[in-house]
C-alpha cells in the first residue's frame, strides 16, 4: 500500500511523539532540554536589547541643528526634459549648502562638512521619472556633531 506525503508526515509525527513519551518517563533529559531553551531565549533577548538602546541614544545626542525647508525646484523645468530630475537634485544640494552654511574649503585643522541626501528624498524627486520632477519639496535638514548634514523628507510628505 502506497502512502501519500501527508500520511508519511503524520506517521513521522507519531514516531516523534512516542520518543517524547519515552523521554518523559526518564525525566532527566527533558529537564536538560528545557534549561537549554530557557538560556538561549535569555541570551537572544539580552542581545536584542543591547543592540537597540545605543542606536536610539546616539541619534538623539548627535543632532546639533535641525531645520525644515520648502525648496522650490521649478527652475529644473527650464532645462531639457531628459535632464530635469538630475538638475532638481543639484538645485536641492545647492539650496542646502547655502542655507545650512556648509564649509566647502578646508582650512588648517578643520574638516569639510558633508551633505548626504537620504534615499527617500531622492526617490521623491525621481518618483515621476526624469522628465517631471516635483515643483517643490519639503525637507528636514539635520546637522550632527561631526558636521555631516543629512537631508530627509519632512514628516507628512
Amino acid at each position: 500500500m502506497k502512502q501519500t506525503a501527508e500520511e508519511s508526515e503524520k506517521t513521522e509525527e507519531l514516531k516523534e511523539t512516542e520518543d517524547i513519551v519515552e523521554v518523559e518517563e526518564t525525566g532527566e533529559i527533558e529537564e536538560a532540554k528545557e534549561t537549554e531553551e530557557f538560556v538561549e531565549e535569555e541570551v537572544v533577548e539580552e542581545a536584542v536589547e543591547e543592540v537597540e538602546k545605543p542606536k536610539r541614544e546616539e541619534i538623539e545626542e548627535e543632532i546639533v541643528e535641525e531645520k525644515i525647508y520648502t525648496i522650490p525646484l521649478g527652475r529644473a523645468w527650464i532645462s531639457p526634459r531628459k535632464k530635469r530630475a538630475p538638475r532638481a537634485t543639484r538645485i536641492l544640494k545647492k539650496f542646502i549648502n547655502r542655507h545650512m552654511k556648509i564649509k566647502t574649503g578646508a582650512e588648517e585643522g578643520e574638516e569639510t562638512e558633508r551633505l548626504v541626501v537620504s534615499n527617500q528624498v531622492n526617490e521623491k524627486i525621481w518618483s515621476r521619472g526624469i522628465e517631471k520632477p516635483p515643483r517643490r519639496i519639503r525637507v528636514r535638514a539635520v546637522k550632527d556633531k561631526e558636521g555631516v548634514i543629512t537631508v530627509y523628507l519632512a514628516e507628512g510628505d
